[in-house]
């Protein structure tokens, strides 16, 4: 039997990951109301670590996914765990710390995938469940920019003849509550991926026969994802907010109303999503409404390329972490 201290050193990681992906990440939910001055940073930043925190008790079905949808049971062991967390949050410091908005998501599972083959070879994989989050990581920021975009459309129409300043008044309001909707559904679909790595850790340890959630996870995810977004990540929300495109209330409500929408669905399926990839191209296609220049595309070609190099990259490290990990233990 594998030691206890493994299985510590699962859930130890497990939470630093979190805590990472919510100061990561907490630039998807609050760039946009920070940068249209809609709230200020230690509003806005207080609001979605609530909002976070309240998603994470929203369901466990990504976390049923993520922890027994990618590798074969038997080839799951603390080592395997340990090195897909190990390379996740080495690729998520270095992308915060160059200020690129790149996926916990995609560096998680691609982890998980590299140290399984490490693990048992390609043998381990589940191909379907593979498969089915391969497009959904792929079709959701397509989605994402179509629905920012009709979303947009149909605000224009919604306001047509009305006055700037009534404008501007209303959709004050609604990016109060796009904001939170945004928080809430990256609550609830980023930290159920901690709960199902640690949870994929328990079974394997006790040889559980049923992937159950336990409640204690579900907490500890959930405050340790609060308490990163509480520490805030500026510089994404410099690259999202203000560098991507120019902002105004309606378009951040706008933006966060679509993505918020198709991370929660995903949410509900048990398909684990990239809540980056889904509000940036969100925040694109509504800024493509007003004209195709509107849109820094240079930008966003930059962040589309970090988002491929994610895959390879946390694949590549934690198969190499796997590698020489398995000669110590």
């Amino acid at each position: 039997m594998e030691s206890f201290s493994l299985l510590l050193a699962v859930i130890l990681l497990a939470v630093i990951f979190d805590f990472i992906n919510g100061f990561h990440d907490s630039a998807n939910a609050i760039a946009t109301v920070v940068s249209t001055r809609v709230m200020t940073p230690r509003m806005a930043i207080a609001v979605a670590a609530l909002m976070n925190l309240i998603g994470a008790f929203a369901g466990t079905a990504v976390a049923k996914t993520v922890g027994s949808g990618l590798i074969a049971g038997p080839a799951v062991t603390q080592v395997t765990i340990i090195s897909a967390l190990v390379a996740a949050i080495i690729w998520d410091l270095i992308t915060w710390y160059f200020g690129i908005p790149s996926s916990s998501s995609h560096a998680l599972l691609a982890g998980l995938v590299g140290a399984g083959i490490a693990t048992g070879g390609l043998q381990v994989l589940i191909w379907a469940g593979l498969k089915k989050i391969l497009i959904a990581l792929f079709l959701s920021p397509l989605l994402g920019f179509m629905i920012g975009w009709l979303v947009m459309v149909g605000l224009f129409w919604a306001f047509k003849g009305s006055t700037p300043s009534r404008v501007t008044g209303v959709s004050q309001k609604l990016q109060i509550l796009s904001a939170s909707y945004m928080a809430f559904s990256h609550g609830s679909n980023d930290s159920q991926k901690s709960m199902g790595i640690i949870t994929a850790a328990l079974v394997s340890f006790y040889s559980l026969k049923d992937f159950h959630v336990p409640l204690w996870v579900i907490l500890l995810c959930a405050v340790a994802m609060g308490a990163g977004t509480a520490f805030g990540g500026w510089r994404i929300i410099r690259t999202l907010g203000l560098k991507l495109t120019a902002l105004k209330p309606i378009h951040g409500f706008a933006a966060e109303m679509s993505a918020a929408s198709v991370i929660e669905i995903a949410s509900h399926i048990g398909v684990p999503i990239s809540t980056t990839h889904t509000i940036s191209a969100s925040i694109m296609g509504v800024g493509a409404t007003r004209r195709l220049s509107a849109v820094k595309w240079g930008v966003g070609i930059n962040i589309v390329i970090a988002w491929i190099l994610t895959l390879p990259a946390s694949a590549g490290l934690a198969w190499l972490t796997c590698i020489i990990l398995k000669q110590i233990f």
